[in-house]
Order: structure tokens, then C-alpha cells, then sequence
């Protein structure tokens, strides 16, 4: 779908640029911002395009503010209940403003932020939450339809003020009414999308949901943004999000990993393999191959395939580059050797 597109930070979304991957900062801000400042780099170094901080009170708005002024990437303010906190945010220089229209309260208050993020140039992102609706919304049958048309009240407060950098998200944690609600808003609006399925849950069924939902809405062309929001660190939450966009064919920069899941035949331990490069692989931005195989069933042949391979067999190691073998030796020096050979890879 076509959308327009808006810049955050040094950042640009919509039609005809990359989807993005955001997630969330997990901890309460302190005035030591240095350490927020080296997470934040690694987890671009990992993928991350954005990442949204919960700004409860005004001191944390002063704070994100000097944190956004030496951040690698965007940061967006999360702000609740009350609008003078994104309004301390657009003051202090946030990259992009996130309101729910379920909580900030009369519209008023939404339009003294809009007139604030058009004085400064800063996007706002309005975020539609299926359990956090206006409450003359939240006892509808349909709750897809609902969370369009709480989206669409605050469109005409944006569009009436001619504030056009606004970006949309309509989340469940239900997965159809999400697929759906994005569908409707989609055929109607040009206006950017972030995607994500809300408390998705742990890990694994975190995953599982957010894959079925973004993959669903990506390949229709729908979304400019999106985050796997799971009960697990940021780090895995882009992880996640990089592997989706892989999978549905819209990334193809990073590493493709073809390992063993192991079995009575395996001699070489794939798992404590994968785990001890598994930092080194995470920023690689190449888009490249590697296979990781355990015995000599399907090892020799995967391994022979990939842009580089290891597979093993009692204590020796065999690693191969491009289908040619380019070292062996005791399994005991496998880390050391594969990462060498990756470097100069």
C-alpha cells in the first residue's frame, strides 16, 4: 500500500523506504544516561531502527530529552494520561511523540500537542490499543471496526490542524482483529502503518503470534513499521523482527543460519557451537549463508552448499567456504577457527 512518508530523527518511513524495527526500553530511566546510550548502540549494531521509551512523569521527560540529543537511533516518548509530558518532550527535542487516544483525555489536549509537534517538526504516532479504547467504543461487537474509528477521531483532530507527519497503529492482542483493523485502515488512509500484535506473550508463543500476524499484513503490503512485543529482552524482540522481515522476503541483509537440531548420531555439539558465535552472526550485516551441521548424514552436503560451513565428526571439525574445504582440526578449536574464517569471509 501506498503511504507518505515522515522523517523521525535521522530516519525516514513510508513508501519506498525499508520497514523499520523497533522495540521498547524495559527499565526505569535514571539521570545516568550513559549506559542507556551504549545499549542503545548495540542494538543497532543488532537491527533496531527505533526505540520507544514510557515517559510516566516529567523528570523522565527531561531525561529522554538529553538521551535523544546523543542517540545512534530515534527515540519515540510513550506518553499516557498526561499531555503536558509529550508536551516537555516535543520541547526537549524527542525524535516522535506516541499518545493513546484512550487515555490522553479531551481533545483539547490532544490538539496542544499537535500545534506543539508542528511548531518543532516532530511526528506523532497514534496509538490504537484493542483493550484501551474511548470508552464509547469499548462495548462494540466488532472490535476491528472499533479501534478504526477511535484511529479516525483523532485523524480529523490532525487533519482539521493540517498536521500531516502522523503515524498509525492499531493493535490487539488478538491476532484477526489486529490483521483485520490495519486491512480497513489501509484501503481508506495513506498514512504510515506500525504494526505489532500487543503483549504477545514470552518468547516462543510471542514469536509465534507476531509472526502469523506481521507476516500476513507485510506480504499484502501493509506496515512501515513494526515490533514483536514479547515478554523477553529488546535485543530478542529485534532479533524477532529482522528474522520476520527475512522470512517474508523484505530483508535480505544478515546472516542465514542452516543449523542441525541434533540427534543420537551427532558427535559435534551444534547447540553450544551456535551459542558460542551466536554475538558474532547478530551483527553481521552481509547477506550471506552459514551452516552449522553435526554428523556426517547431511552435514557434508549442507555445509557444502552454504557461503561457509563447519560440520563435525568424532573430535575433528571440517570447515568450508563456497563448497571448498578451507580448514580442519580438533573440535576442541572450532570457535576459534570458524570465527577466523568468518572475519575474512
Amino acid at each position: 500500500m501506498e503511504t507518505k512518508s515522515i522523517k523521525i530523527g535521522n530516519l525516514i518511513i513510508g513508501s519506498g523506504f525499508p520497514v523499520a524495527i523497533q522495540t521498547m526500553w524495559k527499565s526505569p530511566l535514571t539521570e545516568d544516561i550513559q549506559p542507556v546510550l551504549n545499549e542503545l548502540k548495540e542494538l543497532s549494531e543488532v537491527g533496531a531502527d527505533i526505540v520507544r521509551f514510557a515517559v510516566p512523569d516529567i523528570q523522565d521527560a527531561s531525561i529522554l530529552s538529553n538521551i535523544s540529543k546523543k542517540s545512534i537511533i530515534p527515540i519515540v516518548a510513550d506518553i499516557h494520561f498526561d499531555y503536558k509530558i509529550a508536551l516537555k518532550c516535543i520541547e526537549g527535542g524527542v525524535h516522535k511523540i506516541r499518545i493513546n487516544p484512550g487515555n490522553i483525555g479531551s481533545s483539547w489536549k490532544v490538539e496542544e500537542v499537535v500545534r506543539a509537534a508542528l511548531d518543532m517538526s516532530i511526528p506523532i504516532r497514534v496509538g490504537v490499543n484493542g483493550g484501551s479504547l474511548p470508552a464509547s467504543l469499548r462495548d462494540r461487537a466488532d472490535l476491528s471496526q472499533a479501534m478504526v474509528e477511535a484511529a479516525e477521531i483523532e485523524l480529523n483532530i490532525f487533519e482539521k490542524l493540517n498536521f500531516k507527519d502522523v503515524v498509525f497503529s492499531l493493535k490487539s492482542s488478538d491476532i484477526d482483529s489486529t490483521v483485520m483493523a490495519n486491512q480497513m485502515f489501509s484501503k481508506k488512509y495513506s498514512y504510515p502503518l506500525h504494526l505489532g500484535v500487543t503483549e504477545a506473550g514470552p518468547l516462543i508463543p510471542g514469536i509465534v503470534k507476531s509472526s502469523i500476524a506481521l507476516n500476513s499484513m507485510i506480504r499484502a503490503g501493509i506496515g512501515d513499521t513494526i515490533r514483536v512485543s514479547l515478554s523477553d529482552s529488546m535485543k530478542n524482540e529485534v532479533l524477532a523482527a529482522r528474522e520476520i522481515l527475512k522470512s517474508s522476503g523484505l530483508k535480505s541483509q544478515g546472516v542465514n543460519i542452516i543449523s542441525c537440531p541434533r540427534c543420537g548420531r551427532a558427535s559435534f555439539n551444534t547447540h553450544d557451537f551456535l551459542l558460542s558465535i551466536e554475538s558474532s552472526l547478530q551483527k553481521i550485516k552481509k547477506n550471506i549463508s552459514i551452516a552449522v551441521m553435526g554428523c556426517i548424514v547431511n552435514g557434508p552436503g549442507e555445509a557444502r552448499h552454504a557461503d561457509l560451513g563447519i560440520t563435525g565428526s568424532g573430535d575433528n571439525v571440517v570447515i568450508f567456504k563456497k563448497g571448498k574445504v578451507v580448514s580442519k582440526g580438533d573440535s576442541s578449536k572450532a570457535v576459534e577457527m570458524f570465527i577466523r574464517e568468518l572475519e575474512e569471509f
